[in-house]
């Protein structure tokens, strides 16, 4: 016999219609078959657009997050679009026909849900296709996104917070044209002290080679607004953020808290002499998965969850947005097609939603993953468009103890797609003698001795 499903609302058809997640099953959320799951999409495919407008998944009056999207979405721009069904939608945005300007256009009007809602009946082909259209740019000391640039993002972690330790991997970096999207830390102690010497020594290694590039210590937003206090120079303000209030309020933070600091950040730009090239100081972080590990999902699946993060992020116009796609665990992606997947969906819905989004390509050692199952997802994002990528040291980040992309893997994909650095940083990598007609270049004895001087100068500036 015929089976029947019945979806009793928008939250349970948006659990059900969405690609098998080993976080959703935890949270008992997911089809139970492919069959259900099938008839979700189906039903998905056919909501209109306004429907998602009028019914929130997550009451606004219990939730900022909700509020804020709603708030801040283009109601206006929104008309020409509410009639359409997601399906109607998902054709729109994959018409050769519709190209970057006309969704550029459109981005305000799109709420979060929306964008879940299109993600969820697409295939991965879809996903990349759809996301390599798009092009949103982003400026601050230099500019990220722009048509044929892959911009890396220099990860120099070190399990005591050595400082000739990350220094040295960030010099080495830049020689392989590494840094683009910015020079970031991640600090194994969240301290004011710490996070204060990390973003003065990563200035030091930035002004003594002129670099077009900024830098970050990813600690936590009150540690870094601490340390500009003290006098440390904040190029880019970071916070990891989620879907919900609660899921936020989990990580110490608030909807005003973020607006505060970034008001500061753009004032302490301007008290600095240096050629800012854009006003976007924001770098923020996000993950399937986060809202259920924090217990603060509201029954709402962690790919919407995660588009909601996004309709959060847009609105402090960030200069970097990264999903960390494979860091929290197997309990919420558990294998190599999981990964893949979420890394897809996460990348092109952001990009739906006007956000410069990247993607920490990466897995944990007891996840059903392995280095080739990073290749994989490395160009597929490539290839749809993804801003940057993570640049860590062989891979293997030896203070958060996961797996990530190389440096080697940036020359790699940038070689073999015909993709740049960011256009500033290119143009300084020639001045240097690193790159050569676009391409990296073999440094000669003299060249590597007078960039070596430099690093020794930074050196004994800050040791």
């Amino acid at each position: 016999m015929p089976e029947r499903f019945v979806f009793s609302d928008l939250r349970e058809l948006f659990g059900k219609a969405n690609e098998q997640k080993s976080g959703d099953q935890l949270a008992g959320l997911a089809a139970r078959s492919d069959r259900e799951r099938v008839a979700a999409k189906q039903r998905l495919a056919d909501l209109p657009l306004a429907e998602l407008v009028a019914q929130p998944l997550i009451d606004p009056d219990n939730d900022d997050v909700s509020r804020l999207i709603l708030d801040t979405f283009d109601q206006q721009a929104f008309r020409s679009i509410q009639s359409l069904t997601v399906g109607e939608f998902r054709e729109h945005v994959l018409d050769d026909r519709t190209g970057n300007a006309e969704l550029q256009q459109l981005q305000p009007a799109i709420i979060p849900e929306v964008a879940a809602a299109v993600a969820k009946i697409m295939s991965n082909k879809d996903l990349i296709l759809g996301a390599a259209k798009i092009r949103n740019v982003t400026a601050c000391r230099n500019t990220i996104g722009g048509q044929g640039v892959l911009g890396i993002r220099t990860q120099p972690n070190h399990p005591s917070d050595d400082i000739g330790g990350i220094l040295l991997a960030a010099f080495e970096g830049l020689l392989y044209g590494c840094g683009d999207a910015v020079i970031g830390v991640n600090p194994a102690t969240d301290s004011v002290e710490t996070v204060s010497t990390i973003l003065t020594a990563l200035n030091h290694l930035i002004e003594t080679y002129q670099v077009p590039t900024q830098s970050c210590c990813l600690g936590h937003i009150t540690t870094q607004l601490a340390a500009l206090h003290r006098g440390a120079p904040v190029d880019l303000l970071f916070q990891s953020i989620a879907g919900t209030e609660s899921a936020n309020r989990s990580f110490g933070i608030t909807l005003a808290m973020v607006r505060e600091g970034r008001e500061q950040v753009l004032e302490h730009h301007r008290q600095r002499d240096v050629p800012w090239v854009g006003a976007n100081v924001m770098y923020f972080e996000t993950g399937q998965g986060s809202a259920l590990s924090a217990e603060a999902h509201h029954g709402v699946d962690q790919l919407t969850l995660e588009a909601r993060a996004y309709g959060l992020a847009r609105v402090f116009k960030p200069f970097l947005v990264n999903s960390v796609v494979g860091f929290i665990g197997p309990e919420y992606l558990y294998d190599e097609r999981q990964i893949i997947r979420a890394g897809l969906e996460d990348h092109f819905m952001g990009k739906l939603l006007g956000l410069p989004m990247g993607c920490d390509v990466c897995y944990t050692n007891h996840a059903e993953a392995d280095q080739n199952s990073a290749d994989n997802l490395l160009f597929l994002l490539a290839a749809a468009g993804c801003n940057y990528f993570m640049g860590v040291p062989c891979s293997d980040d030896v203070m958060l103890n996961y797996q990530s992309t190389s440096y080697h893997d940036a020359l790699a994909a940038r070689g073999l797609l015909g993709l740049r650095p960011a256009p500033e940083f290119l143009i300084w990598l020639e001045h240097k003698g690193i790159y050569r007609d676009a391409k990296p270049a073999l440094l000669d004895a003299s060249s590597r001795h007078r960039l070596m001087q430099g690093l020794e100068s930074s050196l004994e500036k800050v040791l």
